[in-house]
Formats: structure tokens, sequence, C-alpha cells
């Protein structure tokens, strides 16, 4: 059975994506801190995230890596915080290409997570694979951005010949969990709180879940794809559209603003940063689009409505 290697594969997209990939008739295996009994073909195995090990075994012949690891953003960028951000993200991706390189017979394809957010806030044309990249004091993205370039680099310098690489620049993914935003910004809007956020106009870039996992088997499968790919629908919306959408999609017909000044106090209130909401990220999947994968789900309408149905089903 082909077999796929999941790193930090028991969050949500991990789970996810497991799901998919076991559907699509592969056996997955999750490395994980704390391994438990997994369903038929499904196994986890145990490692640290940063030091070789037995685990490094289950490399050998598989189909593909795809490496998930990295610390929540979703929490204050206190000295601590960034460096457990940073760390995460750099020890995983670094000693998953030691193990590549050690194999035998090496996975073809290596797929490690990135993010959109390394692009330079923009409320201009969409940026593709080829895109400025960067900080600015408007988005307070400063760190953020470098953490992305720093993570990208280790993938890019990890001596793995014989396996191809992408970093997955991916966007916002909405799925049903409860680790995904969609459910916070689905109870804000029936709530009565799905109002524009600051002024609106910034860029949401995003993806449904089904077209993330599809998107995953398409990089595993096109062997000509390689080095940053976005992970994104091909239409993202501004702020205030969005949540627009969220409100009709629950059938609230108005939801209270929040301005910067509120976006602050409760960024601090919920121990999180206000760039997650405030950062303009406008990106095209130039790369996906122009190797012929279509989506399932290329408009936030649609896609919404369809996430807020399926809780009904």
């Amino acid at each position: 059975m082909k077999k796929i290697i999941l790193a930090g594969g028991s969050g949500f997209l991990g789970r996810s994506l497991a799901a998919h990939f076991q559907q699509s008739g592969y056996e997955i295996i999750i490395l994980t801190r704390n391994p438990k009994a997994g369903n038929a073909g499904i196994r986890e195995v145990a490692w640290d995230a940063s030091t070789p090990g037995e685990w490094m075994r289950e490399l050998e012949q598989a189909v593909a890596v795809i490496n998930l690891v990295g610390r929540s953003v979703n929490c204050r960028y206190h000295a601590q915080n960034r460096r457990l951000i940073l760390e995460s993200r750099l020890a995983s991706t670094r000693v998953i290409g030691e193990a590549i390189a050690r194999c035998q017979v090496p996975p073809p394809v290596w797929l490690n997570a990135s993010t959109a957010t390394i692009y330079k806030h923009t409320y201009g044309p969409a940026w593709d694979e080829a895109g400025e990249t960067g900080g600015t004091p408007e988005a307070k993205d400063g760190f953020s951005v470098e953490v992305a370039l720093a993570w990208e680099r280790v993938l890019a310098e990890a001596p793995t010949p014989r396996t191809r690489k992408v970093a997955l620049r991916a966007a916002m993914v909405l799925g049903r969990d409860r680790n995904s935003v969609f459910p916070v910004l689905n109870r804000l809007a029936r709530f009565g709180l799905g109002g524009k956020m600051g002024d609106g106009r910034q860029f949401v870039s995003w993806i449904h879940e089904t077209d993330f996992c599809r998107a995953m088997e398409w990089l595993v499968a096109h062997d000509d794809l390689s080095g940053p790919v976005n992970v994104c629908a091909p239409n993202p919306v501004t702020n205030a559209a969005m949540m627009k959408i969220f409100r009709e999609a629950c059938g609230v017909p108005f939801g209270l603003p929040a301005n910067r000044w509120m976006l602050e106090v409760g960024a601090f209130l919920l121990q999180t940063e206000t760039e997650l909401l405030i950062k303009s990220r406008r990106v095209q999947p130039r790369k996906l689009m122009e190797s012929g994968f279509t989506f399932r789900f290329p408009d936030l309408r649609g896609a919404l409505v369809r996430l807020i149905n399926r809780r009904y089903e």
C-alpha cells in the first residue's frame, strides 16, 4: 500500500488530510508526540519533532512526507512564544530533512508547511508565487514574515537531492473543526457581531478544507510542481465582504463592526495578536491553476453555505 507520512498530523489539518488520503487508498503514518491507537490504515508513531529516532525508518519508501508542525500563532508574541513559534517550525523541518537524507529509498516529494503571510501587506493586485515578501509596520507582521522566511530557508537548504520539495504557502483554511477559524467567525455572525473588522479594506485569502486536501494530493502526484506554492482559493475578498457573506449565509441582517482600538483591546483580552485580523493577504494560486488544478469551492459564498449546511446534515 502507498504510504504517506504526516508530521503534525494530530491537528485540524492533519486529521482532514489523514481522512482524505485514507479514502484515496493510502496507508497513513502520523508522527506525533502522543501516539494513540489509530483506525485501520492509520498508524501513529512517536517523535519529538526535533531529534532523530526510530521514527526515521518510517520514511523509507514512503510516497510523500507532509510536515504540518508548528506551534499555533494564535497567541501573544512575547519572547517565549516567539521562540517556541520559531523553533517548532525550524527544528521539525531540519530533522525531517536529515531523515530524508538518510533514506536508502527516500520519498519522492516533501510538502512542508509555510504561510501566505510571507507576502507583503497589500491592497493592490494579488501576489502569485513571484510576489514581494516582507513585513510592514502597518500590518504589524514583521515577526511573522521573519519566521516564514527562516522556515522556507531551512527547507531549501535541506540536502535531499532525490526528493522534490514544496513550500506550502497556505492561506486561512475553512473547516468545521473547532480549531478552524470558521466556527469562530460563524458564531460572531450569528450573535450579531459579524461586522467589518478595522476599516474592512484588508483582503482575506482562504481555502475550503476539501480543496486544501485535494491540493495536497495534486501536489504529491504532479512532479513538475516544486518550490513555493500558494495554497488558496482564486478569489480573495475584503474583510468587509467576507463578514457580509457570513451574515447572509447565516441569515443575520446586521453585524456590529469592530474598530481598530476595539481589535487591540480584544486581542489583548484573548491573548492573541491583531496582525491576524488587520494584515491584508491577497494571494493567487498561480502554480496550482496553471498545472490544471480546479477548485470545488472557488468562491467564498459557496464555501460558507456548504460549511454551514453540513453542520445540520
